[in-house]
């Protein structure tokens, strides 16, 4: 190195240090503790300021509830709830001594010793509420008693540090019996309950002081989450967490020496009776409310900030088609059951979901012949299988993904496929081969064709095309819930669970040209003190309107010439799928027009919901269909819904034919018989003639290529034609056929 880069490296050195020098002596460990203590300080001063500004307040509005109002969008009442507070204050030396304790032990281990707060949790949920992360936090029971007996629900930082101030204070005046006996009498447990007595009489049956360890330690649980922890109303995630809440706090009681090991070992979870609904939710109101409910809870109004009243909610449901939908269950279904006299009658529940496709909003829904009667809502609950109305999401997987059969050719409404029944699916690892409704086989067969008869054969071998994985990215972007949703060729039966609600909200979506829509039933929500404004759902293309207008031409066909005829009428265009699962355990319609998109099915219900029976033999007409009940009542409601027509029609752009080679001689080409549908329905054939070849559209060359080739030949004559509409099948059986028991 030579003199001149040695001088330029010791200048560099030489600035170096001194800035080296000069953040030292500006950060210098004195200066850094004296700041930190200052701030130490100025917060103390600060919180003993606050300490002496705040006072105990006497007790909340909670004591003085006001009812809430519900409302339909035009504004007219639905329902009036909270008139009364469910609530009858107890002493606590009428609990139980190991009840009490199981509360302590859930929420709250330290109690009898701390000072009534818990800084870091308060901290923590001052942080939370900061980053918009809501109500989170640890709270003592001391702090969660002034919340509930002297403060609001509000998740705001003013609230949490009055909390923790009146908090140290009430911990000072009051024992902590009083404390305790104040905080299991003042908490919310759901179901209408405030207080251990209510919550006793609501879960159980019993007064609280007839309540055992098991009981007490749910009731303590169910504290962290009324709603999500009720076992009546619980998804099996809510279950599993209640039951792990529950086996916690026997833990910590064992750890506390308030249960011996043994005892412990000896108890069982208590499962809680079914609920009673309040007085007032009778008919349809109560699954409306209950509906309401959930969608302000996923708002951010918390039960117990709806169960303080003073709310008024107004619903986007349309009087005059809520009471058009109960009218059409009455008259297609109810009238003619017989529920006293017939055990498959008295097993029938329906559900619908009527919604607006442009907006989401649910116009109607129908959960059950009475709330009261009736607590599960037949139009949200997700236990039955969706059956075959998932075929036309099949279809509108493989558009969207341009999948070719195993022959090289694009799918479309033209593409011919093999309808043999149990024909053994081709280009898949599982082995599956779904036999067709009353084993009938269509031999060489269009979608078209094969959608308006429903054929199981045709969809199992397209979804093959397509991929079980991509058809199942394509429905869960359309909204079908991810609920037994297993990537395997027989969820083209329609096999995962899913509800009218969920299903309404995919075939919106279809309706609206792709375009995504998501049931809401919460139009607005307001307070004296705040007003909520429901969150909007994103309006995000979910398939392509090429993708989506093609399904909806395939299922103009289900209603022109297909099992969906019971729909057919010149009051409105439609177009629609139907839909029935394995052992005819549920049946359903989905179907809509260019105004309204609307979902119905029939669900067989025994044992008082605890499983699942077959609808064959309702109102004594043998086999219960998506084409029948569901049909007519679809068919009853839209009419009267849309003020008896004439509607308007769909607007379709860039259906998709699919390619088609060129026509092969007619030797060679197998006949295709026209099928029959369960109800009178116009001919798949524009003529009567029998000579004539059906035709889906008439400015098309009929494309008799068959993709993948036909394993059987066509349908025996023996064999009479009738309608293909579903027969969903149960999943494949390794190594064999797939082929459902009958």
């Amino acid at each position: 190195m030579g003199r001149a880069d040695a001088r330029r490296a010791q200048a560099q050195e030489s600035r170096r240090a001194a800035k080296s020098g000069g953040i030292r002596r500006l950060f210098t460990w004195k200066k850094l503790l004296g700041t930190f203590f200052g701030i130490v300080l100025l917060g103390m001063g600060a919180f003993g300021a606050l300490y002496l500004y705040v006072d105990v307040p006497a007790a909340n509005a909670m004591a003085e509830r006001q009812s809430n109002v519900y409302k339909y969008s035009d504004g007219t009442v639905l329902a009036r709830t909270g008139k009364g507070v469910n609530r009858q204050i107890v002493d606590l030396d009428e609990v139980p001594k190991k009840v009490q304790h199981a509360f302590v032990a859930a929420e709250n281990k330290t109690f009898y010793k701390d000072q009534g707060v818990d800084l870091k949790g308060t901290t923590r949920g001052v942080l939370n509420t900061l980053s918009g992360k809501g109500k989170q936090g640890g709270s003592t029971i001391t702090q969660q008693y002034v919340k509930n007996y002297y403060l609001t629900q509000a998740p705001t930082v003013s609230r949490k540090l009055q909390e923790l101030v009146i908090s140290l204070k009430i911990d000072q005046q009051m024992s902590k019996d009083q404390i305790l006996a104040g905080y299991i009498n003042t908490a919310y447990y759901g179901r209408g309950a405030s207080g251990i007595q209510a919550a006793a009489q609501a879960y159980y049956g019993v007064d609280a002081k007839d309540l055992n360890v098991s009981q007490g330690a749910y009731l303590a649980s169910l504290l962290q989450a009324p709603s999500q922890y009720d076992w009546a109303t619980a998804t099996d995630t809510g279950k599993k967490l209640v039951k792990e809440r529950w086996a916690y706090t026997l833990r910590n009681m064992v750890e506390m020496d308030w249960l011996t090991e043994s005892e412990k070992a000896k108890l069982t979870f208590a499962k809680p009776q079914k609920p009673k609904p309040a007085a007032g939710m009778e008919g349809q109101t109560g699954y409306l409310v209950e509906a309401a409910n959930k969608e302000l809870e996923k708002q951010g109004v918390s039960a117990e900030d709806r169960e303080a009243g003073g709310w008024t909610f107004t619903l986007t449901v349309d009087k005059k088609r809520q009471q058009a939908l109960e009218k059409a269950v009455d008259d297609q279904l109810e009238s003619k059951l017989d529920r006293e006299g017939n055990k498959v009658d008295a097993t029938v529940q329906a559900g619908a979901t009527s919604v607006d496709p442009k907006t989401g909003e649910v116009v109607a829904l129908y959960g059950g012949e009475d709330y009261i009667k009736h607590y599960i809502s037949n139009a949200t609950r997700q236990d039955y299988q969706p059956a075959s109305t998932f075929k036309p999401l099949v279809l509108a997987s493989a558009l969207e993904n341009e999948s070719e059969t195993q022959d090289g050719n694009l799918i479309g409404l033209n593409t011919v496929y093999d309808g043999t029944s149990k024909r053994p699916v081709v280009g898949s690892d599982t082995p599956f081969a779904p036999q067709n409704q009353d084993d009938r086989s269509y031999g060489p067969i269009s979608v078209q064709k094969a959608m308006n008869s429903s054929v199981n054969s045709v969809f199992a071998q397209m979804i093959v095309d397509v991929t079980p994985a991509k058809a199942k990215e394509t429905a869960l972007a359309l909204g079908v819930p991810d609920k037994n949703f297993p990537e395997r060729p027989a969820v083209t039966l329609g096999t995962m669970n899913a509800s009218t609600w969920d299903m309404a909200g995919v075939y919106a979506t279809l309706d609206n040209h792709g375009q995504k829509v998501t049931p809401h039933i919460l139009q607005s929500a307001e307070h004296r003190d705040r007003t909520v404004d429901p969150e909007k759902p994103k309006r995000e293309q979910a398939i392509s309107r090429a993708s989506a207008d093609t399904v909806t031409k395939a299922l103009t066909g289900v209603v022109d010439a297909g099992s969906g005829g019971a729909a057919n009428s010149p009051a409105y265009d439609a177009a629609a799928k139907t839909g029935t699962s394995e052992n005819n355990k549920s049946a359903w319609f989905a179907g809509y027009t260019p105004e309204l998109t609307t979902v119905v099915a029939l669900f067989g219900e025994g044992d008082g919901g605890r499983k699942q029976v077959s609808l064959t033999g309702t109102a004594n007409s043998g086999r219960a269909s998506g084409s029948g009940f569901p049909a007519r009542i679809w068919a009853d409601y839209t009419l009267g819904a849309l003020d008896g027509g004439p509607g308007k029609t769909f607007d379709l752009q860039d259906v998709e034919r699919g390619e088609v080679p060129a026509p092969p001689t007619p030797s060679d080409t197998p006949s295709e018989e026209p099928t029959e549908s369960e109800e009178p329905t116009p001919s798949d054939t524009p003529s009567q003639t029998p000579s004539e070849t059906p035709s889906e559209t008439p400015t098309t060359p009929a494309p008799p290529t068959i993709s993948p080739p036909a394993t059987t030949p066509p349908t025996s004559p023996e064999i009479p034609p009738l309608p293909g509409e579903d027969d969903g099948q149960p999943g494949e059986r390794p190594g064999g056929n797939g082929v459902a028991p009958q």
